[in-house]
């Protein structure tokens, strides 16, 4: 038999914020408590005025008319059992019971309508076989629990209790559960631990050092049959696995959720440590498991402790192309770069040393205070803001006249944005003023407390960047890197911008050779009337394709500009809770608008005509509004923790 618990908010409604009864704390407080909210003596339950003809007080009838029995015809005032239990039963009745209520409690209310004078201190002592006290702030197992004689199961999960005094625990138990409390260490329920117990949990505590595994030997528990140490901070798992063996009757195990269940070896080990072991980790132990892992625990000893993760960042996509919104550099500059890579941060290695053959990682330090921080102002409100003047004139040119244009113009390097070039014209930064540029971070970028920031390699914009980027992490200290996948991996896209400046300006062409070159021109034209008749051969069509303004090969560059254009958080506690792999695609929500998009195509597009000349250029798809979907900015992550699946792939790997 059982008895459950409301939730704690329930019981401070009730009882009311802030206050506390005498005796509450205890184990037997609460069920006391809990007893007291079922009014096993009110109406319609116990005995009184409702059914004084059937539960009369003893001096008043004989021992026979004690027993209960249903009266053919009930006094006025009183109600039939029948109508009683209609009461209890009904969920509409204002007597019903609480919706997270059991069938023990049912029980007890209907005994308590048919035959109340059972109702006592000694029944409920003798009748409980289970208790379960969940989430109702216990601190203390008292010792008034020994008065339950015939007690088989103890729940008191989800309380505030850090200690447990054995001595107060009934002889008869053989299950105990005291998830989600506050105990660090098992040595206070050696002291005196009931001989029979066949079920210990103790999963979401405080237990931490590696000497806890000296009190899960057959010397304090010799039943066990199911034992649940997971999700607290137990680190070394050669010494679990070497005091486990000692348990004969072991049969299911949890220990996922530690620091010890991270390293790669860590299922093949305990598997072929306990050899009767039938489930570990709610997962069956099979008969192919027990033979490619045979033979491991001979040599854990030689076995490196240390959990193995590989990162791998896949394709971005929807990125806005800033480039478009830049004018036309001039020959003093600037010429303007846009790369784009991918932070994480990752847990630093206290033990171990930091492995950076198969990425980069990101030198960015925190800013102080002083350092100049970027403006926050969305990208869409930029674009807004820079593009306003020129979008009719640009969807125009898309949708028309962007072919005849190509055709007139006898340029090789056509501009990005068609137009007046003043529209995007922007005053010129003085000496001093450029002299003063700092370094502008972000203040997203800077990783927590006991992180590296990691990155991928920077790279130019397209409509899909491949980062490419593979990196394996290899950790000692197990203990930090769990805190860590609790708390996940902050995951960011960011825009590098890098302005760069002619070290010497190129020199300006003077009027003199402006006419010189006038006058050439008018040489060879007479040159042409070679008939006399005033009359000019027809020229031969020669294009002198204009030099393309290439940027001066020595120039400088400003530190560089980072924004940040999408950031978010990739949970990694599944790989805790035995997971292998995380992969996900974080979506940031979409950055680009229709405005820079039409802006890019029309850069697109004019480059694809000067490429196939000759060829018959392709139409122009125009983008309009109402077509228009653009792709959310998005990026590929995925985390997987290394595990062996073979004997042999674990000393390969391994072995000191």
């Amino acid at each position: 038999m059982e008895a459950s618990y409301e939730s704690e908010s329930e019981s401070e409604s009730e009882a009311g914020p802030g206050t506390q009864r005498p005796g509450t704390g205890t184990v037997s407080a609460a069920v006391r408590e809990h007893l007291r909210k079922l009014c096993l003596r009110e109406f319609p339950c116990g005995a009184g005025s409702w059914n004084k003809s059937r539960f009369l007080p003893q001096t008043w009838r004989t021992w026979r008319e004690l027993v209960p029995r249903e009266e053919d015809v009930v006094s006025p005032g009183e109600e039939t059992v029948e109508a009683l239990l209609g009461l209890v039963r009904s969920r509409h009745s204002p007597w019903a019971l609480l919706n997270n209520s059991n069938a023990e409690d049912s029980f007890l209310r209907e005994l308590a309508i048919r035959n109340p004078l059972t109702i006592t201190d000694t029944f409920f002592y003798s009748y409980f076989r289970s208790l379960r006290v969940v989430d109702k702030k216990v601190t203390l197992v008292d010792k008034d629990l020994l008065k339950f004689l015939r007690l088989e199961e103890l729940v008191l999960s989800a309380n505030r209790i850090k200690e447990v005094d054995a001595t107060n625990l009934p002889p008869t138990l053989k299950v105990l559960e005291l998830y989600g409390n506050e105990i660090s260490s098992m040595e206070c329920l050696c002291a005196r631990p009931p001989a029979g117990l066949q079920h210990l949990g103790l999963g979401h505590n405080k237990l931490l050092g590696p000497l806890e595994s000296l009190y899960v030997t057959a010397n304090h528990w010799p039943n066990l049959v199911s034992l649940d140490l997971g999700f607290n901070d137990l680190t070394d798992l050669q010494s679990m696995v070497t005091s486990l063996r000692t348990l004969r009757h072991l049969r299911l195990l949890v220990l996922q959720g530690n620091p010890l269940a991270l390293v790669p070896y860590y299922r093949g080990l305990t598997i072929d440590s306990l050899a009767q072991l039938c489930v570990l980790d709610d997962i069956t132990v099979s008969p192919n498991e027990k033979h490619l892992f045979r033979g491991l625990s001979l040599n854990g000893d030689l076995l490196a402790q240390e959990a193995q993760f590989v990162v791998t960042i896949g394709n971005i996509r929807g990125v806005l192309d800033t480039s478009v919104l830049d004018p036309e550099p001039g020959p003093e500059g600037p010429f303007i770069t846009y790369n784009y890579y991918v932070t994480y941060d990752f847990v630093k290695d206290e033990e171990g040393e930091m492995n950076e053959s198969a990425g980069v990682l990101a030198e960015i330090v925190k800013p102080s205070p002083s350092l100049e921080l970027l403006v926050e102002e969305s990208p869409e409100e930029v674009v807004e803001d820079v593009i306003e003047d020129i979008v009719e004139e640009v969807t125009e040119e898309v949708e028309g006249s962007l072919e005849s244009e190509v055709e007139e113009s006898g340029e090789s390097e056509l501009s990005v944005i068609s137009g007046p070039s003043t529209i995007l014209q922007t005053p010129r930064a003085s000496a001093e003023e450029l002299a003063k540029l700092r370094l502008r971070i972000d203040p997203r970028l800077c990783p927590s407390p006991g992180t590296v920031l990691f990155s991928t390699a920077h790279k130019p914009w397209a409509e899909v960047i491949p980062c490419s980027y593979e990196m394996q992490h290899s950790l000692r200290d197990l203990v930090p890197l769990k805190a860590f996948l609790l708390a996940g991996t902050t995951v960011t896209i960011v825009e590098e911008k890098i302005l760069s400046w002619p070290v010497v300006l190129p020199a300006v062409d003077s009027p003199l050779s402006a006419k010189k070159g006038k006058g050439e021109k008018d040489k060879k034209g007479k040159e042409k009337d070679r008939t006399g008749k005033g009359e000019k051969e027809p020229a031969k069509e020669w294009k002198v394709p204009k030099k393309k303004k290439e940027p001066p090969k020595e120039l400088r560059q400003d530190p560089p500009i980072l924004q940040v254009l999408g950031r978010g958080l990739v949970i990694l506690e599944p790989l805790l809770a035995g997971e292998p792999l995380v992969s996900t695609v974080c979506n940031f929500g979409v950055v680009r608008t229709l405005t820079s998009d039409r802006l890019t195509l029309a850069r697109d597009s004019k480059k694809i005509k000067k490429v196939a000349k000759k060829e018959k250029p392709k139409a122009v798809i125009p983008i309009y509004e109402g077509d228009y979907h653009p792709e959310p900015l998005t990026v590929e992550v995925q985390i997987q923790l290394n595990q062996c699946r073979s004997a042999e792939e674990a000393l390969r790997m391994f072995a000191v």
